[in-house]
């Protein structure tokens, strides 16, 4: 019976149990190194590339009005580019994304100025916390700092990560909040095993004896969850379908650590006892911090639809909420429209990529090209004419073998009755599925920069399989076969690294790096 006792107390103990010194000094390390690599001439080229044109633009007109504004004026790209910011003017402008991922752009031109290096600086920023994040979901998941490391150098080295910590879009600062709050979330459920052991150690119990047992409300890694859950919704809104994922599975996480405890049946009732608090520390936060991020333009008068509220005072919205939410409600309800409504849907576009093709690769898009640069011009050597291209892209072989190991991980998953593969798999997706309900409308492969992170993880965790325990019989060959696959990715990205850095490169060079006809 005793021996009962200390198994079920082990298992609901268990976690990682590294050196915190040694294990945040790696993650730092490979997060140094993620940076020094994105960080390395960002500020080329010196124009506004892809959708920089809206949220570099957007994000200069926050730090001048509090809310996103016009800006006139023909070639105002151009002008912006040589100094002249004479074309912002204080017309709001109507937009289609919150605002905290463009808040964090104009930290970067607060500290740098309005140009290149200032407006993608903190997407270096974001994109190295990324790999930090990556690090620490995946050596909770995998209790191995080995393998948490493993995941964080592939994504140190994955194309498509690396080129969207390198421009000032949003969703890299997106990417970086959703694998913080999953892997909040992971160390929560930890949290609240640990702490129900001491609860059971403490009343001299061997478990919970049929019984549901003390209800934990100091759950502060939830907390912290719902803040970055809040952070991701107003970075882009497609962040609610993992919001509501792992909402339900950490509160099945809870019914599990009852279960294991031997509350029996009346575990489920966690779903009432613990699901409200869960709710409120997830939902309710995120909610608190999404209304938050729209403060700069409830403060202000000169946003798009601000005045909708005082032009309809005998709106049922008005009287229920006021002027200023009421016309924010209204506001997202054109947004909304916006997305979903025909005008995107008849739009196209040539880098158009279906959600089916995302985990494959099939369509990568191109956010800058220069065609046909002369031999002896623009650092083109000759003798054939060169070519310039910031390709967004994932490093091929890594995610080949990612997508390889999310089926892996669904099956330890499913079959194996392996929790720790399954955050991967649902984060994948929660974040993926959704987008396939919208494919009538253009949409493109690098908003899959928020699947990769855990896809990479699921790829860790199954070299963490391959390598296997400490003394078994194959894990040396594992171990070979593991490097020799990470040495692969890391050589795949040198290989593949002008065409995401603009580079001058022989057209016969470019040709050779699109593996795939539906590259080019």
């Amino acid at each position: 019976m005793a021996t009962m006792a200390v198994v079920t107390l082990d298992r609901l103990r268990d976690g990682v149990r590294d050196n915190p010194w040694i294990s945040w000094g790696v993650t730092l390390a490979i997060g140094l190194l993620a940076f020094v690599i994105r960080l390395v001439n960002v500020g080329y080229p010196r124009t506004i590339i892809f959708d920089e044109t809206y949220y570099a633009k957007d994000a200069w007109s926050l730090l001048q009005f509090g809310y996103e504004a016009e800006w006139s004026g023909t070639g105002v790209n151009e002008q912006i580019v040589n100094g002249d910011l004479s074309g912002l003017t204080a017309t709001g402008s109507f937009i289609v994304h919150p605002s905290v991922g463009k808040w964090l752009i104009a930290l970067g031109e607060a500290a740098f100025g309005m140009n290149s290096f200032g407006w993608r600086i903190a997407a270096v920023v974001f994109g190295s916390l990324l790999v930090v994040a990556t690090i620490r979901l995946t050596r909770r998941l995998s209790r191995s700092l080995l393998i948490g490391a493993l995941a964080g150098i592939l994504l140190t080295f994955d194309g498509l990560a690396f080129t969207m910590s390198r421009i000032a879009l949003l969703d890299v600062f997106q990417a970086t909040f959703l694998v913080a709050a999953v892997a909040a979330l992971v160390a929560d459920r930890d949290h609240h095993r640990h702490k129900l052991a001491d609860a059971i150690e403490a009343r001299g119990w061997t478990d919970l004896r049929g019984e549901f047992g003390p209800v934990l409300w100091w759950r502060p890694w939830r907390w912290v969850a719902g803040l970055l859950f809040g952070l991701a919704v107003a970075t882009k809104w497609n962040s609610l379908f993992a919001l509501a994922a792992f909402g339900v599975l950490s509160v099945l996480w809870d019914v599990g650590a009852r279960r294991l405890a031997g509350a029996g049946f009346v575990s489920w009732t966690s779903i009432l006892r613990e699901g409200l608090t869960a709710f409120v520390a997830l939902v309710g936060t995120t909610f608190v911090v999404y209304l938050a991020s729209w403060s700069g333009w409830l403060a202000t008068s000169g946003g798009w639809g601000r005045q909708w509220g005082a032009e309809n005072p005998d709106h049922p919205w008005v009287a229920a909420f006021g002027t200023g939410l009421a016309s924010l409600l209204h506001y997202h309800q054109e947004i909304y429209n916006f997305h979903t409504g025909d005008y995107m849907r008849q739009q196209t576009h040539p880098y158009d990529a279906h959600p089916a093709g995302w985990l494959l690769m099939l369509r990568p898009i191109s956010f800058d090209a220069t065609n046909a640069i002369p031999a002896g011009t623009d650092g083109c050597a000759g003798p054939e004419t060169c070519v310039r291209v910031i390709v967004g892209m994932g490093t091929p072989i890594l995610w080949w073998l990612a997508a390889i190991a999310l089926v892996i991980a669904a099956i330890w998953w499913i079959a194996g009755r392996d929790w720790r593969f399954g955050v991967p798999v649902v984060a994948v997706l929660s974040l993926w599925l959704p987008w396939f309900a919208s494919a009538d409308r253009p949409e493109f492969f690098f908003y899959a920069i928020t699947l990769i992170p855990f896809t990479v993880a699921a790829l860790a965790m199954a070299f963490g399989l391959l390598i296997g325990p400490p003394g078994s019989p194959g894990r040396r060959r594992g171990a070979i076969i593991a490097g020799t696959l990470t040495g692969l990715v890391v050589a795949n990205f040198a290989y593949l690294y002008p065409v995401l850095t603009d580079a001058s490169l022989p057209y016969s060079q470019w040709l050779a790096r699109m593996w795939l006809r539906s590259w080019i």
